[in-house]
């Protein structure tokens, strides 16, 4: 495997790091946290959410109200 060495700030080590399990490499760890994310999944993975649930279905709400318009190709 190729390998690149980048620069970055104390801060953001400090943070990257914070995020490691001890047998993580860092490597895991920024495929990890840049990997795509699958809304529903992160979503399931949550403890119940009286807060969330509420956002949820005002957003739904509102997309439901939204007219579309029409637009010229």
């Amino acid at each position: 495997m190729s390998t690149k060495t980048i620069t970055i700030t104390l801060e953001a080590y400090k943070r990257l790091r914070s995020k490691k399990a001890s047998n993580e490499s860092f490597t895991d760890i920024i495929l990890k946290l840049t990997r795509k994310k699958d809304t529903l999944a992160y979503i399931r993975s949550m403890k119940p959410s009286i807060e969330l649930a509420d956002n949820i279905e005002k957003a739904m709400r509102k997309t439901r109200k939204e007219k579309l318009r029409e637009i010229q190709l």
